[in-house]
């Protein structure tokens, strides 16, 4: 089957999506074929011979009864596989539908894998930027839920409860990793010079070392100051990109439990990131900066995090797809 697929490009903090209005744009009988989704992911996230992302999320009316959700979600990484949730691409899902009068509330329900997220759009007439469409939305907050510690739950295949600066290996190196859930599975662990740091190399094998059954994201993490960390991701099933939304929240969640935010807490010098446990982390937001932009990150990590952030439209087109 041969056709044209329309689609709409959106990025948050760089973290870039092909939008499908499975909605409105798609026959029935593909409007929920992972088959179709996982095809159609590989081929046009190519960034030499398709459109060019870090993968594919269709907008989909909510299966749940009772008017729960406004909207489902389905994410498609760029190696086809399908992931539980996305916090960039959450915030554009909701700039998509809110900009293309989908739904009229700021307020808007999407269900994922990972559950309901509540997410609030903000127009440029919000006083959140200084765009000169003020009925567009510029940025998004979600309610991110509570992350989950537990190692059966990430999943890590290691007999202990939590998994806080465990040590694993990795190609020549000693790595402590602090591990946690965001609806995805997270492995954040600490670096010196992050810009410098081999992400590429160090990424894949991390990803994919037995501990983790369903692979994992990895947030290589780098602290500023008491109230700012540099994060560069590996994100399963896409490699490196500009930002993720999760693995902010990942890294975040990890601080709180450990050294604290607006505290004393620092990590020893050395490329393994061992946390120093000498913080309160009673410490109200974070400020997380990634290759494409910046998130704020709030919350109790013993009841929901919110996270916050822009998103913006690239542009719309067809794209020439065989099925």
């Amino acid at each position: 089957m041969k056709m044209k697929i329309k689609f709409t490009k959106l990025e948050g903090a760089g973290n870039d999506y092909i939008y499908i209005d499975a909605i409105n744009d798609l026959p029935e009988s593909l409007a929920d074929n992972s088959n179709f989704y996982r095809e159609l992911a590989i081929k046009i996230s190519d960034r030499h011979f398709g459109v060019g992302s870090d993968g594919v999320i269709a907008i989909l009316p909510s299966n749940i009864n009772g008017k729960n959700a406004d909207f489902r979600m389905r994410m498609f990484n760029a190696d086809g596989s399908e992931g539980e949730m996305c916090g960039n691409g959450i915030r554009c899902f909701a700039k998509y539908v809110y900009d293309h009068k989908l739904i009229s509330e700021n307020s808007i329900k999407i269900n994922t894998l990972a559950g309901i997220k509540t997410v609030r759009v903000f127009t440029g007439s919000s006083g959140n930027g200084n765009s000169n469409s003020a009925d567009l939305v510029e940025y998004a907050s979600v309610e991110m839920g509570k992350p989950e510690f537990e190692s059966a739950k990430i999943p890590v295949a290691l007999d202990k409860p939590e998994v806080i600066d465990e040590i694993i290996n990795a190609g020549d190196l000693e790595f402590r990793i602090n591990c946690v859930s965001m609806g995805n599975p997270h492995c954040v662990i600490f670096v010196n010079d992050v810009d410098n740091f081999n992400v590429g190399y160090y990424g894949p094998l991390i990803e994919n070392n037995a501990l983790f059954p369903k692979r994992i994201n990895v947030e290589f993490t780098e602290i500023i100051s008491n109230e700012s960390v540099k994060v560069r991701t590996w994100e399963r099933g896409s490699g490196e990109t500009l930002a993720c939304g999760t693995g902010a929240c990942a890294v975040y969640s990890v601080m709180k439990k450990t050294i604290g935010i607006n505290c004393a807490g620092s990590i020893n010098n050395n490329n393994s990131g061992s946390i120093n446990n000498s913080g309160s982390n009673n410490a109200e937001s974070l400020t997380v900066i990634l290759r494409g932009g910046v998130l704020q990150i709030t919350g109790d990590i013993n009841k929901s995090i919110l996270m916050m952030g822009p998103a913006k439209e690239v542009f719309s087109g067809y794209y020439d797809f065989e099925f």
